[in-house]
C-alpha cells in the first residue's frame, strides 16, 4: 500500500474532526475512531463533498476507545489490511464539568480516568507495532489544566494521559515511533465552550488552520 495510513481516535468533533479532515485532504487514508455515528458520517459527507486531486479517504470505526476488545481488534484488522500505520492521532477525550473538588461526581471521575488515561496506557502498547511497522508518528495533543481550580477530574487525568505519552516519547526516542506532543492555541471548540461559557470565541484560533498547522510538524 502506498498511500499513508492514519488512525484518528476521537475523529466524531472538534479538532480531531477537523485533523482527520485535513489528513484526508492531503492524500491519507484515514481510520476515524468515535462513539458518535453521527459526527463520522458528517466527516464523511464533508471529505466527499470536497473534491480534491489526490485527496485520500476514510474507514469509519464507531467504537469507544475505552472497550479494550473493541480496540484489540481494530488493531488486529489494520494489521490484517495495510499491516503498519504511519500516523496515530490520539484526540479521544472525556470532558468533565467543571466543578470544585469536594463536589465531583465519581461518574464523571471514573469516565475521566476511563478515557483519558486508562485508554491512552493501553492504546499505546497495542498501536506501537503498527507505528514501527510504519516508521510512523504519533500524536497527543495537550492541555495544561492540571491544579487549575474546578479542573480537577479533567486537569488529572489529561495531565496523566501526556505523561504516559512524554514517557513513550523518551522510550523511543531513538528507536522509534516518533512521538509528538503539540499544545494547540484555544480554539472555539465544545469542550472550550463547556469550560468558558459566554466567552467572545472571535478571538480564538480556527480549528480548520490549527488541524493544518498540526499535520505539518508530522
Amino acid at each position: 500500500m502506498t498511500q499513508r495510513l492514519a488512525l484518528v481516535t476521537g475523529a466524531s468533533r472538534g479538532l480531531g474532526f477537523s485533523l482527520a479532515e485535513q489528513l484526508a485532504f492531503q492524500g491519507w487514508h484515514v481510520v476515524a475512531v468515535a462513539r458518535t455515528v453521527g459526527g463520522l458520517e458528517e466527516l464523511d459527507d464533508r471529505v466527499k463533498a470536497v473534491s480534491l486531486p489526490g485527496a485520500g479517504d476514510l474507514t469509519l470505526a464507531p467504537m469507544d476507545v475505552t472497550n479494550d476488545d473493541a480496540m484489540r481488534h481494530l488493531c488486529r484488522s489494520i494489521y490484517d489490511r495495510w499491516g503498519a500505520l504511519q500516523l496515530w492521532v490520539h484526540t479521544a477525550v472525556h470532558v468533565a464539568p467543571l466543578a470544585p473538588m469536594g463536589s465531583l461526581d465519581q461518574k464523571d471521575w471514573d469516565k475521566s480516568i476511563a478515557t483519558n488515561t486508562r485508554a491512552t496506557g493501553m492504546l499505546i502498547p497495542m498501536v506501537e507495532p503498527l507505528l514501527r511497522a510504519g516508521q510512523g508518528t504519533a500524536l497527543f495533543v495537550g492541555d495544561p489544566r492540571a491544579g487549575q481550580k474546578f479542573f480537577g477530574a479533567y486537569g488529572a487525568t489529561k495531565a496523566a494521559q501526556i505523561a504516559l505519552a512524554r514517557s513513550w516519547q523518551a522510550e523511543t526516542a531513538k528507536i522509534g515511533p516518533r512521538v509528538l506532543i503539540e499544545t494547540p492555541a484555544p480554539m472555539p471548540t465544545a469542550t472550550r465552550a463547556r469550560f468558558f461559557p459566554g466567552e467572545d470565541r472571535s478571538a480564538l484560533a480556527d480549528v480548520r488552520q490549527e488541524a493544518a498547522r498540526l499535520v505539518g510538524l508530522i
